[in-house]
């Protein structure tokens, strides 16, 4: 009889069956990984990471202005998915941020970074350090993370429209939740059975070294890779044309005919030539024979006369017509700056220091332009101003440059 602690040798045969089996679907998944090379050629695969190299290289410049971090997003790597399998590429909550292309180009691009790294990038975005997200991803943590994605998908375009030397348009991100073991998000894939993936390393500061995935229908990531090269080949064919024309011209200058000089007495035996050499030098010949000596005529230059004409007083129904129009006075008590943290966090009874002391004086705008300072009175039981200080015309001119 067997302790009930200890287990059975039917129960360990079991158990050595399921390793087994578990193995064997390991080995099995790995060996129906696509090759990458039955897809995309060597040039293509180049060709895919150099554009993303080139168009993430500016979205980490417009992410680091944003987070105040320093960004890095390096390293593509480029491989084969099939969208069926999914799950197994994406086991873990990844959040997906999709755009059209409304110009430029027919298709969709699909970003996809781990939850947990958008957390972080929405907690910079809201004025926190990083370090400790809270709330997970909410309704403003998304928010937040659709206007980070959106300034580095208009930077990305931007850099296309250089690459492809058209203007490239996208339309405003999308952010949703994607969790495929779930189910969650699964919409937000492509539909075509074959998916690019472009995968990037990326580094925000001492808070992520993780890596940002960029989802592309296999058939529109090699119609990029056409347009790139047709652009280039275009571009060749240009510069090959230009270069022929000149080595044309070159060649027709080469075998055009000697000139020779007319005969009659050389230039060195008339009694004028050492003085009067600079104006009697002769016509010059080219291939075809034909003389350029054109006849100088210098005149002196003539400038318009840029008196100013007498100012006529305008007549004072003009001047009526101009005391009609309306004006916005607006007097501005101070100002401050806070982050979008701080005035989520505002409520009834909070606070808002301003930049001004007490007592100081306040400015006074008329259409947004400051043109006085006063003190702030009352009368009756209204607010006022008593103006203090007339702003002159030159400091004005110095606030609008």
């Amino acid at each position: 009889m067997m302790s009930d602690d200890m287990l059975s040798q039917d129960e360990i045969d079991a158990l050595l069956r399921g390793t087994a089996n578990e193995e064997k679907e390991t080995e099995t998944a790995s060996s129906q990984k696509l090759n990458v090379e039955d897809y995309l050629s060597e040039f293509e695969q180049d060709a895919l990471g150099e554009i993303g190299n080139i168009s993430f290289g500016s979205s980490a410049t417009a992410l680091s202005t944003l987070l105040n971090q320093k960004v890095e997003i390096t390293t593509p790597k480029v491989s084969i998915l099939e969208r069926s399998k999914l799950e197994d590429d994406f086991p873990h909550p990844y959040v997906a941020i999709q755009v059209q292309y409304t110009e430029g180009f027919s298709g969709a691009n699909l970003l996809v970074i781990k939850q947990d790294d958008a957390a972080i990038i929405a907690d910079l975005m809201l004025g926190g350090d990083g370090l400790n997200p809270s709330g997970g991803l909410g309704e403003i943590q998304i928010s937040a993370v659709q206007e980070a994605m959106n300034q580095m998908m208009g930077s990305a375009a931007t850099s296309m429209s250089t690459v492809f030397s058209k203007k490239v348009d996208i339309s405003p991100p999308t952010v949703d939740m994607l969790y495929l073991p779930e189910g969650e998000g699964a919409d937000t894939i492509p539909q075509q059975d074959l998916l690019t993936k472009i995968s990037f390393s990326l580094k925000v500061g001492e808070l992520i070294d993780s890596s940002i995935m960029q989802l592309l229908p296999l058939p529109f990531a090699k119609q990029l890779v056409d347009e790139l090269t047709n652009d280039n080949s275009q571009s060749t064919n240009s510069d090959i044309m230009e270069q022929g024309n000149v080595n044309q011209g070159t060649s027709l200058e080469q075998s055009s005919p000697q000139v020779h000089q007319p005969s009659g007495p050389r230039e060195e035996n008339h009694p004028d030539a050492a003085v009067n050499g600079a104006s009697h030098q002769q016509p010059q010949h080219f291939g075809n024979n034909t003389s350029f000596e054109q006849p100088v005529q210098v005149q002196p230059a003539s400038f318009t006369s840029f008196e100013q004409p007498a100012m006529h007083k305008p007549e004072s129904k003009n001047l009526d017509m101009l005391l009609d129009i309306p004006l916005n006075v607006t007097v501005e008590l101070g100002r401050t700056k806070r982050s979008v943290k701080d005035i989520l966090e505002l409520s009834s009874g909070s606070i808002i220091e301003l930049d001004k002391l007490a007592g100081e004086p306040v400015d006074v705008l008329v259409n947004s332009r400051l043109i006085a300072k006063g003190e702030v009175v009352v009368i009756d039981e209204n607010f006022g101003v008593r103006i203090t200080d007339i702003v002159s015309q030159s400091d004005r001119l110095k606030k609008l440059k």
